[in-house]
């Protein structure tokens, strides 16, 4: 039997997924059923409790494996980058239509139709993808008809496919964004959840966690005398925190000291980190 991360591998002493049949443990194997979320934002727990710890976020439209579903809670793997755990069965539902647009912007609001004037119906996050069946316009805002009936606005969604090329300029649209710990939503993020984000929406799928992310994105990258040799795009690493360059001296990250996605110099969050994390444990350029 071989190691394997529980956060990326569906799998437990009493059950476990069937594609790792022979390299773990378990009294059973199932196949996961498909499922899609249905929910603006799944907090996805440790455990399946209410009081459970957070360790990630699902947005609407993501697809799921279901391994198991108990008591409210369904066990379950995003499809998007491999990370398990438990999210409210209220939350999934069937995958019906193919998602044909996402969100861009950082957050949105749906309307029970095409008028910016009625009570909103809900809100997204980017990165939400949806199913758009057509458009229209009121008084010169243009909407987009979602399956449901509801309706957003028409230039908060691009179809599915077109990127974004700047994934920097993608996470500063998310400045002044509340921090939250394990979030991945522009209700509410972490500091590897802004980094997954803003890449996400440039075509490039990276995996979750911090330590995870500094082991697999991109190249190491030795910044040199005096951090000389960063600029715009690459991350730098701290136990258990990321940071992404916006030049060779800025950086912008979601962080718990300003509970904020907010921009710092470079060595002032080295000086102010330093004192009780130690130093950057690595450099990486995507």
């Amino acid at each position: 039997m071989t190691a394997r991360d529980a956060r990326l591998h569906a799998f437990r002493s009493d059950l476990a997924d069937a594609r790792l049949k022979g390299e773990v443990a378990a009294d059973r194997f199932v196949a996961g059923r498909p499922a899609r979320v249905a929910a603006p934002v799944a907090d996805v727990r440790k455990a399946p409790r209410p009081d459970a710890g957070v360790n990630t976020q699902l947005l609407f439209g993501d697809d799921v494996l279901v391994f198991e579903e108990a008591e409210g809670w369904a066990w379950v793997q995003a499809e998007r980058d491999g990370y398990v755990g438990y999210v409210a069965e209220t939350s999934l539902g069937g995958r019906n239509h193919a998602p044909t647009h996402v969100v861009i912007v950082p957050r949105t609001f749906l309307y029970p139709g095409p008028d910016l004037r009625f009570p909103i119906a809900g809100q997204l996050s980017m990165g939400s993808t949806v199913t758009v069946t057509g458009t229209t316009e009121t008084r010169g805002t243009h909407y987009a008809v979602l399956t449901s009936g509801e309706t957003l606005i028409a230039g908060h969604v691009r179809q599915v496919g077109e990127i974004a090329s700047d994934y920097v300029a993608v996470a500063e649209t998310f400045l002044g964004t509340p921090y939250l710990w394990g979030g991945v939503s522009g209700f509410g993020i972490d500091c590897s959840g802004l980094v997954q984000l803003a890449m996400r929406m440039t075509g490039k799928e990276v995996l979750r966690d911090s330590d995870m992310q500094a082991a697999s994105i991109g190249e190491p990258l030795d910044p040199g005398p005096d951090f000389s040799g960063l600029r715009r795009g690459d991350l730098v690493f701290w136990k258990g925190h990321v940071a992404i360059m916006t030049d060779a001296q800025t950086m912008i990250h979601a962080n718990g000291h300003t509970m904020l996605v907010s921009r710092e110099g470079l060595k002032d969050a080295v000086a102010r980190i330093g004192y009780l994390y130690g130093g950057p444990t690595g450099f990486r350029r995507p």
